[in-house]
C-alpha cells in the first residue's frame, strides 16, 4: 500500500450540524464529482438534521467532515455516528452480532451514507486523488482515535471505489435494479418502451394497468412548486400508511417535506391517484433535472386496488421520464419483480474498514465468497432479460 497523502497547508474539521457548513461551498464540490445526486445537497443534508429525522435521537450522530486549505473547501463528507443499522440497506446485522457473541462491541460505528436512502452516487467529496485518499485516511483515524469498531461507505461512486481499493479497504457488491431509456434515441412513448419487452412481459403489463383503469383510477402528476402543502399532507398520510402496513415507524417527519417543498421543489414530482372524486393513492419521484435521473422513492394508498402499486410506482413515474427526456429511473433497493417491468440489475458498491485485525480477516474471507454468489446471481439474472432481442444485422 503506497504512502498516505499529506498536505501540510490541509486542516481536517469536524461539525456535527449541517448549518455550520458554507452551503454553497458544499454544493460546489458536489456538483465537481462524476456522480452527485440531489441526496447530497447541502439543503437534503440540512432537511434531515433540522427535521428530526436524522438526529442523535434516531440513532444518526452528525460527524461532518470537511478538509480546508485556506479558504477553500478540498474535501468532504457525509458521516454519522451510528448506534444500529437502521435505515442503510446494507446489511452488517451478522457482523454486529458476532462482536458481541464474542465480549466485543460493535456499536457506534462510523458511516458515510445518506440516511434511509439506497441511490448510488459520490461519497468522498474531493478536489483531487490525493484529498480523497486523505479523506479515506482521516475516516480510519477518527475510529482509532475514538476507539469505534469499524468504518463504511455506502452505494459510493467508481471514484470512491478506486480510492477505497487502493487504501485496502473491503468491498462489498449489492444488487439495484434500473431502467435505462432507449440510446442514442429514448423511447417516443411508453407503448413504444412497451413494444420493446418480450410478448410475455407486454403482457401482464397491460393486464395489470387494465385492472387499475377499470377500477375508475386516474392519475394527476405534480411537479416542483405544483405540489402544494394539500399534497404534501396527503402524500406523508399516505406514507405513514405504508409504514403502519409493516408494522414499522416512517424515518421521516413531516417536517423533512416541508423543508423539501420549501430549498428543493425542484426535486421532487409526485403522482396522485384518484377514484370517484377523492384520493386514493400516491407515489414521489426524485429528480436531478440536470441530469436527467429519476430515483422512485416512497408510495401509499388509503384503500386497496389491485396492481395500484405498479401503477403508481412503475408505469406511471416511466411514463413521465420517457415523455420527459430522462436517461435513468432508479427502482430503489431490491426486488427481482421490477425485471418483468423493464428494470435490469446492476451492480452497486460500499467499502468497510475494521479496527480489529482478526474480524478483518473473517469479514473479508466472508466477502469473498458473497462477492462470487452475487456476481453468480447477477450472471442469472441477466439471463432472464425482459427485453425482445434484437434482429441480427
Amino acid at each position: 500500500m503506497s504512502p498516505a497523502p499529506t498536505r501540510a497547508d490541509t486542516l481536517a474539521h469536524l461539525h456535527d450540524d449541517p448549518s455550520q457548513l458554507d452551503p454553497v461551498a458544499w454544493n460546489a464540490l458536489l456538483d465537481a464529482q462524476a456522480a452527485p445526486t440531489p441526496f447530497m445537497r447541502h439543503e437534503y443534508l440540512l432537511a434531515l438534521h433540522a427535521s428530526g429525522s436524522a438526529v442523535p435521537q434516531t440513532g444518526w450522530v452528525n460527524q461532518l467532515l470537511c478538509l480546508r486549505r485556506g479558504d477553500e473547501l478540498v474535501g468532504a463528507c457525509a458521516l454519522y455516528l451510528k448506534s444500529h443499522s437502521y435505515g442503510e440497506y446494507v446489511f452488517d446485522w451478522a457482523w454486529a452480532d458476532a462482536y458481541q457473541r464474542h465480549g466485543l462491541r460493535y456499536y457506534p460505528k462510523l458511516l458515510s451514507a445518506v440516511p434511509f436512502t439506497p441511490v448510488p452516487g459520490s461519497r468522498l467529496l474531493a478536489r483531487d486523488a490525493a484529498s480523497r485518499r486523505l479523506l479515506l485516511r482521516s475516516l480510519q483515524q477518527i475510529c482509532t482515535h475514538s476507539g469505534l469498531s469499524s468504518a463504511h461507505l455506502l452505494f459510493m461512486d467508481d471514484a470512491d471505489r478506486q480510492a477505497a481499493a487502493d487504501e485496502g479497504w473491503m468491498l462489498r457488491q449489492t444488487v439495484q435494479f434500473h431502467w435505462l431509456n432507449r440510446e442514442p434515441a429514448g423511447y417516443a412513448d411508453f407503448d413504444e418502451f412497451l413494444s420493446s419487452l418480450q410478448r410475455d412481459k407486454r403482457k401482464k403489463i397491460a393486464q395489470e394497468r387494465r385492472r387499475v383503469a377499470e377500477a375508475g383510477v386516474q392519475f394527476t402528476v405534480h411537479a416542483g412548486e405544483q405540489i402544494d402543502s394539500e399534497l404534501w399532507d396527503f402524500f406523508h398520510h399516505c406514507y405513514t400508511l405504508t409504514y403502519a402496513a409493516h408494522h414499522s415507524t416512517p424515518y421521516l417527519t413531516r417536517d423533512f417535506f416541508i423543508r423539501m417543498q420549501q430549498t428543493m421543489a425542484r426535486h421532487w414530482v409526485m403522482f396522485v391517484a384518484h377514484r370517484d372524486g377523492r384520493r386514493v393513492a400516491c407515489s414521489l419521484l426524485a429528480i436531478d433535472p440536470d441530469r436527467r435521473h429519476a430515483y422512485g422513492r416512497y408510495w401509499g394508498c388509503t384503500e386497496y386496488v389491485p396492481c395500484l402499486h405498479f401503477e403508481a410506482c412503475y408505469y406511471q413515474p416511466l411514463s413521465w421520464c420517457i415523455a420527459q427526456g430522462y436517461a435513468r429511473f432508479e427502482g430503489g433497493a431490491q426486488g427481482e419483480h421490477k425485471m418483468a417491468r423493464g428494470l435490469l440489475p446492476v451492480l452497486t458498491h460500499s467499502a468497510h474498514w475494521l479496527s480489529h485485525a482478526g474480524f478483518a480477516d473473517a469479514v473479508a474471507r466472508h466477502l469473498e465468497r458473497e462477492g462470487t454468489g452475487i456476481e453468480a446471481y447477477v450472471d442469472e439474472l441477466r439471463e432472464r432479460n425482459p427485453f425482445r432481442a434484437e434482429p441480427a444485422p
